[in-house]
């Protein structure tokens, strides 16, 4: 990566950058601080991983997705650059999301974006997007993921994550294990970076509550929720389209990182934090896409994740039977997700996405077998959600989960049907 952006100009360095990692909620958080960032008045690239619909979506400026004949005319400028990286493969030749990469940084540099909002694809330490100099890194949620590239524990998992953080910049950090949360402390500590924790206020104690960033009275509705965060600079009362009480952690953090920036950045105000979080747009994540019956679709694809989508679909929707349509890619730990699933939902059926990592359903349908599920196979989501509709009461919730493909798939799908919320 190096070597190629050194050959078209370094453009990852043009424009003041938030560095993202994490498990789960990076994406939301990235999402969150664009949002602000474009309604603080600046133009705003955000890069994300993966697409939901087209490959254009990983690569943004204030919202818009990188139109077709621009990102042909980028492949086209990089192409001779790639070749040439390759033709040496002193360290192997570029990756898909590597190339992706610098295609989004050179988009960015060539409309000399502002901001530049980055989500890590994979880890932190390794990954194509670690070569930016961070104003703020924002590191969050950590479970268990990709344990065959990035560890067996959480603790190792947690120091690819810290990769991220570089000597001298802000780090922001959401609510950790204590084994993971340790790890980034050291790391933070060796690299002289400031550490800002976030956390629900009820989660810390008196003592140490000066020292962090915390969000309290929640409210909400199935469209909507409601919050106040009392950052160090100031206190904010927020509203963002976006359920699930971990959510509210990821807004938080991005209000953390805001601050930071808003110490040199002075367009970025309260004001323009509040607007940005309420209209910040996030597909595939506790989505609701139909009221009666409840279609809620959420890209949840490990046990933590799918932990809180159960929690938070009993917390926040009213529903009489729970029919589960799953799909997962086959790097996932199909008995841990199953496994913590199966308490939740009265039908079940298994299908797949088009994504070519895609996995079976047969192993679906037996990992539910083993529990005393009795599962219907279907061959992708166009089968299985009307299948799920069909035989769902006006009362009853039908929830698309275990991938952002079948995600994906299924919100393209509703919009066949016409569904709307």
């Amino acid at each position: 990566m190096d070597q190629l952006l050194a050959r078209v100009e370094n453009p990852h360095l043009a424009a003041a950058t938030v560095h993202v990692a994490g498990s789960k909620g990076k994406g939301s958080v990235a999402a969150m601080c664009a949002s602000a960032l474009t309604a603080s008045g600046y133009r705003t690239g955000l890069y994300t991983s993966p697409h939901l619909h087209f490959v254009n979506e990983r690569m943004r400026i204030d919202g818009q997705p990188v139109p077709d004949d621009e990102l042909v005319a980028l492949v086209d400028r990089l192409r001779p650059e790639i070749e040439a990286v390759n033709a040496e493969a002193k360290y192997g030749k570029l990756t898909t999301f590597e190339i992706l990469t610098a295609l989004g940084f050179c988009h960015f540099a060539h409309h000399a974006v502002d901001f530049q909002v980055i989500e890590v694809g994979l880890g932190g330490t390794l990954d194509a997007t670690n070569l930016v100099r961070p104003e703020v890194a924002v590191i969050t949620s950590i479970s268990l993921e990709h344990t065959d590239v990035l560890g067996n524990t959480l603790a190792d998992i947690a120091k690819e994550k810290a990769g991220i953080v570089k000597p001298g910049c802000s780090v922001v950090v959401s609510p950790q294990a204590a084994e993971a949360a340790g790890v980034i402390k050291r790391v933070c500590r060796r690299q002289k970076a400031e550490l800002i924790r976030v956390a629900a206020a009820e989660d810390v104690p008196d003592d140490e509550i000066a020292d962090c960033v915390t969000w309290h009275d929640l409210t909400h509705d199935t469209a909507r929720q409601t919050f106040r965060v009392s950052g160090r600079r100031r206190v904010y009362d927020l509203s963002i389209p976006l359920l699930g009480r971990y959510q509210i952690d990821n807004a938080t953090a991005a209000v953390a990182a805001l601050e930071v920036l808003a110490a040199v950045h002075k367009r970025i105000t309260p004001k323009s934090i509040r607007e940005g979080l309420a209209s910040v747009e996030w597909e595939g994540r506790l989505q609701v896409l139909n009221r009666r019956p409840l279609l809620v679709v959420d890209g949840a694809h490990n046990a933590d994740s799918v932990r809180k989508l159960c929690r938070s679909l009993a917390e926040y929707f009213d529903y009489r039977r729970a029919a589960l349509i799953i799909g997962l890619s086959t790097d996932k730990n199909l008995p841990a997700v199953v496994a913590e699933l199966v308490p939740h939902f009265n039908d079940f059926i298994a299908t797949r996405s088009i994504h070519p990592r895609a996995m079976a359903t047969g192993p679906i349908v037996a990992e539910l077998a083993r529990h005393g599920i009795w599962a219907r196979e279907t061959g992708d989501i166009s089968e299985a959600l009307p299948l799920a509709l069909g035989e769902a009461g006006k009362d009853d919730l039908v929830c698309v989960t275990g991938s952002l493909f079948v995600v994906a798939g299924a919100i393209e799908q509703a919009a066949l049907l016409s569904l709307t919320a």
